[in-house]
């Protein structure tokens, strides 16, 4: 096992000195820098971030929930690696229905617009717009001020979409309301997890038959798809004491990064873990949120209207010719690009 001490002198260009989340290793092949990390470097200094990077699913699944490794103040709901959800607020099962109702129909308005179309962008037109415009319709605001950036789609989908923004207004009260407003703070990450969702998908033709003849299987995709692709991949916290970790010690005070990321993808805890796999039997992903987390139960609802009403709009929905979906991103990542043809 290496650690690096953040007073060395220079070292060689490919010492442990040299490895960084902020490098151009890991800019360009994120994944294949995990794995170095986990073979040759579970506890690694990493002198640009100025934080230490632990990336062994053995290591950071503990350490998400160690109080000795503090993490920022958390917001109306669980931030991303949270273990226990944060709130006392239970909502009711009723609040979940009338939102799925709200997500359903939003989600239906956007695939059937796009639907006509030759080629479309799914993250631009859609993945991005689903969770916010969903949040906006329950909550009362203007389905038209939140979606109008969206472009044309949104536009001339305000028309017809006034169900969908006057369930929750009208019928859902403030469960519906308050539901709603404790996941705002997750609709960013939602979108990105979305985007890689409708990815994996199109890049598995045979399990995306599988969800189209088993629509139950959507949830089994998603929890997959946050394992394989987590829209958060490194974790902040912060040692509260000295701290042993990964078979070293990390100093009162140290910043480290749980690279949830490299987690999902060890294969001590994962078999085949770069493969997409819905029918995977090995539970553990660390991306989907404390059991029980409104938001978690959220983003999950949200997943499952979107490929049902992307595929019910668009059941020839392929790939674009010649397009690759490529991530992007540092800390978050997610395909910023998802060219598709609707037929």
């Amino acid at each position: 096992m290496t650690t690096v001490e953040p007073a060395d002198a220079a070292a060689p260009a490919f010492s442990p000195r040299a490895l960084s989340l902020l490098g151009p290793a890991a800019r360009s092949d994120p994944y294949a820098f995990y794995r170095t990390l986990r073979e040759e470097h579970p506890l690694l200094w990493d002198a640009r971030l100025g934080a230490w990077l632990v990336g062994r699913y053995a290591d950071v699944a503990p350490a998400l929930g160690d109080p000795g490794l503090a993490g920022a103040r958390r917001g109306f709901c669980c931030g991303s690696g949270a273990v226990r959800c944060a709130q006392e607020y239970a909502a009711p099962e009723s609040a979940f229905a009338l939102l799925r109702e709200v997500c359903a129909r939003t989600a239906y308005v956007l695939a059937r617009r796009l639907a006509g179309r030759e080629e479309t962008d799914l993250v631009e037109e859609f993945c991005r717009w689903l969770p916010t415009g969903t949040i906006a319709a329950a909550t009362g605001l203007s389905y038209g001020a939140v979606m109008g950036r969206c472009g044309p789609v949104a536009a001339r989908s305000r028309a017809e979409a006034p169900a969908a923004v006057d369930v929750g207004r009208r019928r859902g009260g403030t469960g519906v309301a308050l539901l709603a407003a404790r996941s705002a703070g997750q609709a960013v990450l939602t979108g990105r997890a979305l985007a890689s969702l409708m990815a994996n998908l199109l890049d598995n033709p045979e399990q995306l038959e599988l969800v189209k003849a088993v629509p139950a299987l959507i949830g089994q995709a998603w929890e997959e798809s946050l394992r394989r692709n987590p829209p958060v991949h490194a974790v902040l916290r912060r040692a509260a004491r000295d701290r042993a970790l990964s078979g070293g010690v990390v100093p009162a005070g140290a910043p480290v990064a749980l690279l949830v990321g490299a987690a999902n993808r060890d294969p001590d805890r994962f078999a085949d873990p770069d493969r997409f796999d819905l029918h995977r039997t090995a539970p553990g992903g660390l991306a989907s949120g404390p059991a029980g987390c409104p938001a978690a139960r959220v983003a999950e609802l949200q997943a499952e209207c979107a490929v049902s009403a992307l595929l019910t709009a668009m059941p020839g929905l392929r790939r674009a010719d010649g397009f690759d979906p490529a991530e992007s991103g540092l800390l978050t990542r997610a395909p910023r690009l998802l060219l598709v043809r609707p037929s």
